[in-house]
C-alpha cells in the first residue's frame, strides 16, 4: 500500500500484515529504495496495491523505484476502484497470501476479485463527480442545499438522488458491507444496507484520497464485499491457470502482472457466478 489509512485491520489471524510504503512523494529516494528492496529480499515478490487518486509524483515514484531496482518481482496494480474498495481488495489479497498460491496467480487474483466488489457513496455533491456519468439535470440538483446523491462506481456505474424509496442495485451474493463517514451526515446508509442485505456492516475511517477520488468531502463511502478467506479462495483457484511465456511465473486472467506480458493462446473465463442470496 502507498497510503496507511488504506491498511485496514486484519480479517482473521491469518490475514497478511499490511507493508506501507508511506510519504513517497517526501521522503528521500534512497530511504524508499532500501525499504522496497528489503521487502523483496523478505518476500520475494510484491505487489504494490495503488488508488488512481494517489498524486502523481507519488505514481512516478513508484516507476522510477522499479527501474532502479531493475527488477521483476514488484507488480503495480491500479484498479478502477474507489479508495474503500482498493483498501477492501488489499485485505483480500492478504488473506489469500496465507494460502498455497504462487505469486503470480497471487498477485494476477486481483483481477478477478474486482467483479466482486461493489464499491459507491452518498455524496453532497457531484459537481465535480468525473468517475462516474453524471447527467446535467444531476449537475443542476447538486447546487440545492441540501441535496444527496448515492452513486455506486463499480462494477456498474449508478447514480439517484437520496430520496424515500430510491435504492441501487446490489451483489446478489452474500457479502459483508464497510463504511467510511466523512463529512456528510446522512441515515440513507442504513436503509441501503437493509435492501443489500450483507452478513454485517462495520465501520472505518474515511481514506484520504477518498475525498480527491469523489470530488468532494461530503460523503460517505461503502462497499460490498466478500469476507470469507474460503470462498476467496475457491473463486481464485476454479479458474484456469497459465504460464507466462516471458517471466515462466502461472497467472490468471489475460496478462502477467509482473512483466505485463500477455499469454500466447487464452481464452479469458467469465467471473464465476456466486450463489444467490435468499432474500430477508
Amino acid at each position: 500500500m502507498t497510503s496507511a489509512d488504506m491498511a485496514l485491520p486484519a480479517q482473521d489471524e491469518r490475514t497478511m500484515p499490511a507493508a506501507v510504503l508511506r510519504d513517497l512523494d517526501q521522503r528521500p529516494l534512497d530511504h524508499a529504495l532500501t525499504e522496497l528492496h528489503a521487502l523483496i529480499e523478505q518476500y520475494g515478490y510484491v505487489v504494490v496495491v495503488c488508488s488512481q487518486a494517489a498524486p502523481e509524483v507519488v505514481v512516478r515514484r513508484l516507476y522510477t523505484l522499479r527501474s532502479l531496482l531493475e527488477s521483476d518481482r514488484i507488480a503495480f496494480f491500479r484498479p478502477e476502484l474507489p479508495p474503500l474498495g482498493i483498501a477492501v481488495l488489499a485485505r483480500q489479497l492478504r488473506q489469500l497470501a496465507s494460502c498455497d498460491l504462487s505469486p503470480g496467480v497471487l498477485a494476477s487474483a486481483g483481477r478477478l476479485l474486482t467483479h466482486y466488489i461493489h464499491s459507491g457513496a452518498v455524496l453532497g455533491s457531484v459537481a465535480r463527480l468525473d468517475r462516474v456519468p453524471v447527467g446535467l439535470k444531476a449537475h443542476a440538483k447538486s447546487w440545492v442545499p441540501g441535496s444527496q446523491f448515492a452513486v455506486v462506481a463499480h462494477p456498474e456505474p449508478q447514480l439517484v438522488k437520496v430520496a424515500p424509496g430510491a435504492t441501487l442495485k446490489g451483489p446478489e451474493f452474500s457479502t459483508w458491507m464497510l463504511v467510511a463517514k466523512g463529512q456528510l451526515q446522512t441515515d440513507w446508509i442504513a436503509g441501503l444496507a437493509e435492501a443489500w442485505g450483507p452478513h454485517g456492516l462495520r465501520e472505518t475511517p474515511l481514506p484520504a484520497e477518498s475525498s480527491r477520488w469523489w470530488g468532494t468531502g461530503r460523503m460517505v463511502e461503502f462497499c460490498s464485499y466478500l469476507a470469507d478467506l474460503s470462498v476467496l479462495y475457491q473463486l481464485v483457484t476454479s479458474v484456469r491457470q497459465s504460464r507466462c511465456h516471458w517471466c515462466g511465473l502461472d497467472v490468471i486472467g489475460d496478462l502477467c502482472v509482473f512483466c505485463s506480458a500477455t499469454p500466447p493462446v487464452y481464452e479469458p473465463p467469465a467471473p464465476r457466478a456466486l450463489e444467490q442470496r435468499t432474500p430477508a
